[in-house]
């Protein structure tokens, strides 16, 4: 019997907005305000530093993707480059990504949905359920569904960003940009590493290409447009939010909320509210859809228990895959609700596990895309920074290690 198979249904309208929605995840709604007040206007470098990166390391796993057309993602990239090994590691790394990520990304945008409209705390934990089953829903039923409610949810957002964005600008000042670097530059390189989650999601894109209708034409199209589109939001949002110094006051908790405030009055504050739990819902969504495939094609190939490899007999999803990540979100948000863990230290955590496998996707593309004009040189160049920032992590560097190291311990045979 022919063993089962995802449908090749997306396009790269889908796969764009997939992509998007993956990176575009609620560290947009505090981050540009916190990196404000730690870097100054300096951390508007940082913003534009981080983008370019994005370039480059979007690029490079388009390629691969578009090469490679396989559901293991960045997973089997290792595999072909480095050997079975290296593949089961990788994928014991992502094990301590997404089940972690995702719904720190839903409390996150809950919290700062329940602080604009002053609702109480135990909505926080309510609303964050409510999207993650929206997102389970829906990626049950199937990638083509999935894929398409993210192209309205992206398109919406984006508009929603930019009007707040254009309000906000005529409220600008050249004294906001001065002293540039008031705390100095170490500071921008600490800003770096937290901005670095804003750009985490990429790789969920790659899970997807068994999906795609035409892999190679339809990644490189994904991969152009949407590091550009998301790499413009994040600048306009940062300088916005320096140029209009929306950042450092005692009494702001939702700094995005307080940026729009000044273009648009309290009622476009508290719309805020709304666009924060649509900005975390796509997040959500994209690298809920890419994790779960991964899951997929790791005990596809006999690495993860074999169970995680069935497809629903007639929407071909991995359901098993879906099912379990369900269980792990329910455990989180209980942990959370019980011992009310601070979502800022837990972030650390999963983002340096993304940035050690951006370093294992940049490599493997050293050796695997040998011959295409320019794009081993367009995967050094984010290896290269990545391992700069890697340090910055302080004690979060030990988590990948020890992932690491878990999984060698279970995968040797």
């Amino acid at each position: 019997m022919a063993e089962p198979q995802l449908r090749r249904t997306l396009t790269w309208v889908q796969g764009t907005a997939m992509a998007v929605g993956a990176v575009l995840g609620s560290g947009v709604l505090i981050l540009p305000a916190i990196t404000a007040e730690q870097s100054g206007p300096a951390a508007v470098v940082a913003w534009l530093g981080m983008s370019l990166l994005a370039f480059p390391l979007a690029f490079t796993i388009g390629r691969l993707g578009a090469r490679y057309p396989h559901a293991g993602g960045i997973v089997e990239y290792a595999r072909l480059a480095f050997g079975p090994m290296a593949g089961r590691l990788t994928g014991w790394l992502f094990l301590g990504t997404i089940p972690i990520g995702v719904p720190i990304i839903a409390l996150a945008g809950a919290s700062y949905t329940a602080s604009v409209l002053g609702l109480p705390l135990w909505t926080i934990p309510l609303m964050a359920t409510v999207m993650l089953g929206s997102s389970l829903y829906l990626n049950f039923r199937g990638i083509e569904l999935a894929g398409w409610a993210q192209v309205l949810l992206v398109a919406l957002i984006a508009v929603l960003m930019l009007t707040a964005i254009l309000a906000a600008m005529p409220h600008m000042t050249a004294a906001a940009f001065h002293p540039l670097a008031p705390h100095g530059w170490l500071p921008v390189g600490t800003s770096a590493i937290e901005i670095f989650w804003c750009f985490v999601g990429w790789e969920m894109v790659a899970h997807l290409t068994e999906e795609f209708q035409d892999p190679r034409r339809d990644l490189r199209r994904t991969f152009i447009l949407a590091p550009t589109l998301v790499g413009v939001l994040y600048v306009l949002l940062a300088v916005a939010t320096v140029g209009t110094h929306a950042y450092g006051r005692a009494e702001s908790i939702a700094p995005l909320s307080q940026l729009v405030g000044i273009g648009l009055g309290h009622t476009g504050s508290t719309v805020t509210g709304g666009v924060a739990l649509l900005i975390t819902l796509v997040a959500v969504h994209g690298n809920m859809a890419g994790f779960s495939r991964m899951v997929y094609a790791q005990a596809r190939a006999g690495d993860f228990p074999a169970i995680f490899a069935r497809l629903h007999v007639r929407r071909k999803t991995p359901v098993v895959a879906l099912a379990a990540l369900g269980v792990d979100f329910a455990v989180v948000l209980s942990v959370y609700t019980v011992f009310h863990v601070n979502l800022g230290t837990l972030v650390k955590w999963p983002s340096v596990v993304f940035l050690v496998l951006y370093m294992v996707a940049m490599a493997s593309a050293l050796r695997l895309l040998k011959g295409e004009r320019g794009a081993r040189w367009m995967a050094l160049a984010p290896l290269v920074v990545c391992a700069v920032l890697y340090p910055f992590s302080g004690w979060a560097c030990v988590y990948p290690l020890v992932l690491g190291a878990v999984g060698w311990l279970f995968s040797r045979k």
